[in-house]
């Protein structure tokens, strides 16, 4: 399948053998420590099968699992899945902004440090901030949902146990090296594709009738397709439509975990643009289907599902998967899925640990933090950044109490918006570099990636991102439904980041940048070098001769 994106062809010396093994150590040598800029220690470390799969799975958590039935619920399967759809295009949208810009210069923590040099360092620092901010307080939130997730079996191991094991985890493997990371990350995120796999294929299974009652139920949609919200009637119908591409608005993430792994990533022009690919396939297979089979399996008035969310059942006790294998006696299957959603939410606090910590590690590159926070190890693990986001992530512990995790909801609410903003700007950056591609006479012809229907695309992107922000919390707004709390959990980080933006543009008198002063060749000349002079490592094994192949 195509989507209409053109490639270059990969740089000379790519994938050749016909070199001698001295020359090829000492490329090799040079290419795991090149870093981009005279100030980044990172490492080029991740391989494509690490990219491949942290761009595949790196975004699939338990909300695809499990909170997708409180879309359904609220919707009914038809808005379901058309809201998921029609999102899709969206992220897809953001993606091939993101893709250019990225493979054209890939640096370390890239659309945070590219708002400030294509649009205006003011808006680089809020846009940094913003999304370390977004990214560390979903750290605590992950490791809760573990805890809740292993008391689905039983409640014997005590909350703080558990929250000391995941970041004791968390710790080694985002310090030990970031090779360490991406080889967590590639056989979690291959058991996240794998589990979704299996439940579209459960899905299509049990609907012809290969499930304990021999009943083909198909698309039976009980009681109908559109499930009414708030209102009744056709206004009912809309509400529960909006409900769900809320939800799909903070499900459905993109380019922004492909992009943080830019810097760290082994000869990135020719394997990001692949990772960047398989966002389509992902979104495609993995969340339109998702949202269809969800609708198939349970009825939006499932009691079951229900109670589940009432009374917030641990674990994947409310998944509408899980709901459905108990409502059709299947045993041992939701055991199973429990076992996976597990990993799905241990992988996901561990990538918000890495792009927490490489985003600050940007702020700190580009003076918008501070610069001791720019140490690495000799790995090249930004090992301060790491650090204060584990600090952070401490806040878990409230946990231990019933009334302070009450308190760590609120806290992680506050920042929800968040993501929306990060896709605005990585939009508003996209159409500023556009820009002074045109205005210097650069040719996208010329870039490693070129995405299609731009700058279209981006202006779409741009508007739909921007609306929903504002969406996002409409609900404190209808009749009966006003509360302070609520409204300050949905809008604060909206006033936060125009006050980060005006604080930085006054004390330190930014303008927004014109399009033949942004500086389009900053860093460049290092990266196409390592493009020139990359050569690629023989495989070790037939093992990861078979994975090299399979990821190319």
């Amino acid at each position: 399948m195509s989507t209409g994106i053109e490639w270059d062809r990969a740089p000379p010396g790519y994938g050749s053998e016909s070199h001698s093994p001295d020359a090829e150590k000492t490329v090799l040598d040079r290419a795991d420590s090149f870093a981009v800029g005279r100030a980044d220690g990172t490492h080029r470390k991740l391989k494509p099968r690490h990219i491949q799969l942290i761009g595949i799975g790196g975004t699939i958590g338990t909300a695809l699992y499990v909170q997708i039935g409180k879309g359904l619920l609220n919707g009914g399967p038809a808005s379901l899945s058309i809201a998921f759809t029609l999102w899709c295009t969206v992220i897809l949208s953001v993606t091939m902004c993101m893709a250019e810009m990225v493979t054209y210069l890939p640096i370390s923590s890239p659309f945070i440090r590219f708002a400030g040099r294509y649009v205006d360092e003011a808006f680089g620092f809020a846009a940094g901030w913003n999304f370390f901010i977004f990214e560390a307080a979903l750290v605590p939130f992950e490791v809760t949902a573990c805890n809740l997730i292993i008391h689905f079996w039983s409640d014997a191991v005590p909350a703080g146990v558990i929250i000391a094991i995941v970041l004791v985890l968390y710790g080694l493997i985002n310090v030990l090296a970031v090779k360490f990371y991406g080889e967590t990350e590639f056989w979690a995120a291959l058991g996240k594709v794998l589990l979704i796999i299996g439940l579209i294929v459960f899905t299509f299974i049990v609907m012809v009738g290969g499930n304990p009652q021999r009943e083909a139920f198909g698309f039976r949609y009980e009681p109908g397709s559109f499930a009414a919200y708030y209102s009744t009637g056709p206004l009912g119908r809309f509400q529960g439509f909006l409900q769900c591409l809320i939800m799909a608005s903070f499900t459905i993430a993109g380019p922004d975990y492909v992009s943080m792994a830019a810097g760290e990533a082994v000869n990135p022009r020719v394997v990001m643009p692949k990772a960047f690919n398989a966002v389509f396939y992902r979104l495609t297979a993995f969340f339109m289907l998702g949202s269809l089979c969800v609708g198939i399996l349970v009825p939006y008035d499932d009691k079951t599902l229900k109670d589940a969310f009432t009374n917030a059942e641990p674990g994947a006790a409310a998944s509408p998967y899980v709901v459905a294998m108990n409502r059709m006696g299947i045993p041992v299957l939701p055991h199973i899925v429990n076992a996976m959603v597990l990993t799905a939410a241990f992988s996901a606090g561990n990538s918000y640990v890495y792009c927490a910590s490489r985003s600050l590690y940007g702020l700190s590159l580009e003076g918008k933090a501070p610069r001791f926070l720019t140490k690495c190890t000799r790995n090249g693990v930004p090992i301060y950044c790491v650090s204060l986001v584990l600090l952070i992530a401490l806040l878990s512990f409230l946990q231990v109490s019933q009334n302070a995790a009450v308190v760590l909801e609120w806290f992680v609410a506050l920042v929800t918006a968040s993501q929306l903003i990060n896709f605005s700007v990585m939009c508003v950056t996209y159409l500023c570099f556009y820009r002074a591609l045109r205005a210097q006479g650069i040719s996208r012809d010329d870039l490693p990636y070129k995405g299609i229907l731009q700058p279209y695309a981006a202006w779409y992107a741009l508007g739909a991102t921007f609306v929903m922000t504002f969406v996002g919390g409409y609900t404190v707004f209808l009749p009966g439904n006003w509360n302070v709390p609520d409204f300050l959990f949905s809008y604060t980080m909206i006033a936060v980041c125009p006050i980060l933006y005006v604080g930085w543009k006054v004390v330190h008198k930014t303008r927004i940048r014109a399009p033949y002063d942004v500086d389009l060749h900053q860093d460049l000349e290092e990266v196409e070098e390592y493009t020139r002079t990359f050569v690629a490592a023989p495989p070790k094994n037939a093992f990861e001769k078979g994975f090299n192949r399979f990821f190319s």
